[in-house]
Parts: structure tokens; C-alpha cells; sequence
């Protein structure tokens, strides 16, 4: 089996166990409320106001937006809760170890 085929076969598995145990939820709910304790939600925000300021309302569409602001929003998502975040992960393949 090619790498690429192995590495997406692996990935869906264990987002399907991340689904049924409901693990992926908790860390959504995890990750919402990190960002925004650290002001990353508020700084998105105020960023997407710049944008739409210097685009124009008419002349912006919600693709261009998210287009825009993506590339921001993961840079400014900080260190320690991308850290927490994949800890809480290797945690539970761990657990699940006979994936």
C-alpha cells in the first residue's frame, strides 16, 4: 500500500474512534474555549473588521473572508494550546492503542 493511501487510511480510523467516543467533541470544546481565553477569538474578530473595512462590505463575499483571514487565524493560534491540544491526542491513542 502506498505511504500517502496508509497515513489517510490511519488518519480516518482514528478520527472515526475520536467520533464514536466522543473525544473529538471534548476537543472542540477544548480548543473553543482555549482560543478564546487567550484572545485569539477577539483578535479574528478584529481582523475580519480591518478587512471588511478596507475591502468594502459590498465588496467582500464570506469566501474571501475566510480565504483572508485563514492563514492568520492558524498563525495565531498559540503554542501552548496547539501543545495541549496534540498531548490530549497522543493521550487517547494510548488509551486506544489497538488501532
Amino acid at each position: 500500500i502506498p505511504r500517502m493511501n496508509k497515513d489517510a487510511q490511519m488518519r480516518a480510523t482514528i478520527n472515526q474512534k475520536l467520533i464514536e467516543t466522543g473525544e473529538r467533541e471534548r476537543l472542540k470544546e477544548l480548543l473553543r474555549a482555549k482560543l478564546i481565553e487567550c484572545g485569539w477569538k477577539d483578535q479574528l474578530k478584529a481582523h475580519c473588521k480591518d478587512v471588511i473595512k478596507e475591502k468594502g462590505l459590498e465588496h467582500v463575499t464570506v469566501d474571501d473572508l475566510v480565504a483572508e483571514i485563514t492563514p492568520k487565524g492558524r498563525a495565531l493560534v498559540p503554542d501552548s494550546v496547539k501543545k495541549e491540544l496534540l498531548q490530549r491526542i497522543r493521550t487517547f491513542l494510548a488509551q486506544h492503542a489497538s488501532l
